[in-house]
């Protein structure tokens, strides 16, 4: 392993650490540690920046090629599948819960994993048309 490559690890698990932290420290209202959160946050957030130059060294930049629409098609319904499963997630989990919304946020997360689930029929799909 190369020590650039050791170093991008350790780099992220730290700064990934390191945001997390910041962010639990500014969404739990009970700690009252909002503006603490936010500064150990960006701390966090420079060290995974610090990522970048380290990989682009590593990794020259090639010439780009034609667009691969069936990956862009798989990152744009991941994406939307992730942030309705989301919101289906905050609906159960905020506060105290009506049945309603543990009803609805169900149904919606559930929707929401499906929608992610069928990411690679749609690539596959859009992969497939294109060969022939």
């Amino acid at each position: 392993m190369k020590k650039e490559t050791l170093l991008q690890i350790i780099l992220g698990t730290v700064g990934g650490l390191i945001f997390a932290i910041g962010m639990c420290m500014c969404l739990i209202p009970e700690w009252n540690l909002f503006k603490a959160g936010v500064v150990t946050a960006i701390i966090g957030f420079i060290i995974l920046l610090c990522i970048i130059p380290i990989y682009r060294k590593n990794h020259p930049r090639k010439p780009h090629g034609p667009i691969n629409w069936g990956l862009v098609a798989t990152w744009t319904v991941g994406v939307v599948g992730s942030l309705i499963m989301g919101f289906g997630m905050s609906k159960i989990m905020v506060g105290n819960a009506s049945q309603a919304d543990m009803i609805v946020g169900l149904v919606t997360g559930v929707v929401g994993l499906l929608i992610c689930v069928l990411n690679y029929p749609i690539y596959a799909y859009i992969k497939g048309n294109k060969e022939q």
